[in-house]
């Protein structure tokens, strides 16, 4: 491996770099995405039970013992229950898409790393072809052993490149389906929430 790195040049350190940048960001979005985290079942039954019996105090204490994504956004719907739905909605709403960009958060750098890899890999052909066709300039062609440095050095960054930026592209695709989808339920729950809240004080008229 350390062998490889040295033949590759240069260039293969930027995308070494990328690559553990970019394994760093997987692990970490994938241990804060946990559906446990984000949307508790049972927290969310629990609240909406507290609603339905127009227990409001109870389901905010409750939210703010809470520290999942939905917990806070019901807490600012909560928090305007008595000042008119319009403004459960629309804080509802301002806070929903905080925590849909908080849920997002650093995923774009892996879409940067999937794109600069390759180009890294590029430029270290590029690098290797330059040596390669300096060599046949001094030694002429008739010296492989000096050509074979060259060409290694282009065919390893192409391949180190690559070899991050596929999995790295994937990673990507499956972190950003995944927060979209709790994204979803999340605003599938708050729009649950509203209505439950909604039929409470029609109920209690």
């Amino acid at each position: 491996m350390i062998e490889l790195v040295i033949k590759g040049g240069p260039f293969m350190y930027p995308i070494l770099f990328c690559s553990v940048v970019s394994l760093a960001i997987f692990m970490e979005r994938l241990w804060v995405l946990r559906r446990v985290l984000i949307i508790p079942k049972d927290f969310i039954v629990k609240v909406e039970d507290h609603v339905k019996r127009n227990k409001i105090a109870e389901a905010i204490f409750l939210c703010q013992g809470n520290s999942s994504s939905i917990a806070r956004i019901f807490l600012a719907g909560l928090k305007n229950a008595g000042k008119g739905m319009w403004l459960v909605k629309e804080a509802i709403e301002e806070k929903g898409r905080r925590e849909g960009v908080i849920l997002e958060r650093n995923i774009g750098v892996l879409l940067t790393i999937a794109n600069l890899s390759p180009l890294l890999g590029l430029l270290g052909t590029v690098s290797g072809m330059i040596k390669t066709f300096n060599a046949i300039s001094v030694q002429g062609v008739g010296a492989p052993a000096h050509l074979a440095g060259g060409i290694a050095e282009a065919l390893i960054t192409t391949a180190a490149g690559l070899l991050v930026a596929i999995p790295t592209l994937v990673a990507y695709r499956f972190l950003v389906d995944k927060a979209q989808n709790l994204i979803f339920e999340m605003e599938e729950s708050s729009i649950r929430l509203v209505e439950t809240l909604e039929g409470s004080k029609n109920s209690a008229l």
